[in-house]
């Protein structure tokens, strides 16, 4: 049972143009909660892409090809339909994960520690096959459990976050997710130590969050644990990625703080 847990968001860009190594095809597990997704994909089915446009805020073109997204998807993931979540989505995070060139093995153990959250899928490993979608966490989606995403999904991906963590003594969650996606995980329900990685860059005189760097530093902070093999909140305090240095004036047990100056 994995002694540690680190979110992730996921991300709006998508790549299904690179090719994935056949041995890990082969590994390619199924999303958890696919017949939750598939209750969406009713629910999104339903509207048009002027719908879906104003829904999302979304160009036209955006909203259009979201909505075959939405009517290709299938309840069954193929490997000419999907790709391996770490490998498919392909934003600043990722960019910083650069989960293509992790070795087999590093893979093998973000699939018992790493979980992307997904507005569609809930919670995702990174091997789960993943379909072309887009629905962000912060969506105002009703369905016949609430008004958004957040009453849909309410307290299951804390309680599969409880049930991954339940053979530990002291778990321990890592939040490398932005707050629109964390609130998935709903701190009042998780039985496990909270600790948030905050990334700052000096400008304008001042340590502040820029979001573009903020984004690839949570991936590389992902990776970092990956290799390392991460079981303990302190281990993470040595993360020095791209000139990225612990604060340890302004970082606590439940929040690590981590600055550079480029």
């Amino acid at each position: 049972m994995a002694p540690m847990l680190f979110l992730l968001s996921p991300a709006k860009t998508l790549d299904y143009d690179t090719p994935v190594r056949a041995p890990l095809l082969k590994k390619a597990t199924e999303p958890l909660f696919v017949e939750r997704a598939a209750e969406l994909i009713a629910v999104l089915r339903k509207k048009t892409p002027a719908q879906v446009a104003t829904l999302m805020g979304l160009s036209d073109k955006l909203a259009a090809l979201n909505v075959a997204r939405y009517g290709a998807w299938q309840s069954e993931a193929t490997p000419e339909n999907s790709k391996p979540a770490a490998l498919a989505f392909d934003g600043d995070v990722y960019e910083g994960l650069d989960a293509r060139t992790l070795k087999a093995a590093d893979l093998a153990w973000a699939q018992d520690h790493l979980v992307i959250l997904s507005g569609l899928y809930g919670a995702l490993r990174p091997l789960d096959r993943l379909q072309p979608y887009r629905l962000e966490m912060g969506t105002a989606l009703a369905t016949g459990h609430g008004r958004d995403l957040y009453a849909y999904w309410g307290d299951t991906v804390a309680a599969y976050l409880n049930e991954r963590l339940a053979g530990d003594k002291a778990p321990v969650v890592v939040n490398l997710a932005s707050v629109e996606y964390a609130r998935v995980a709903r701190r009042k329900t998780l039985a496990a130590h909270v600790v948030d990685c905050r990334f700052e860059d000096w400008k304008g005189g001042g340590y502040k969050v820029i979001s573009f760097h903020a984004k690839q530093a949570r991936g590389m902070m992902a990776r970092y644990a990956i290799e390392h093999r991460v079981c303990r909140p302190e281990q993470l305090q040595g993360f020095d990625a791209a000139g990225y240095a612990l604060a340890g004036e302004d970082s606590t047990p439940d929040r690590l703080v981590f600055r550079r100056r480029l």
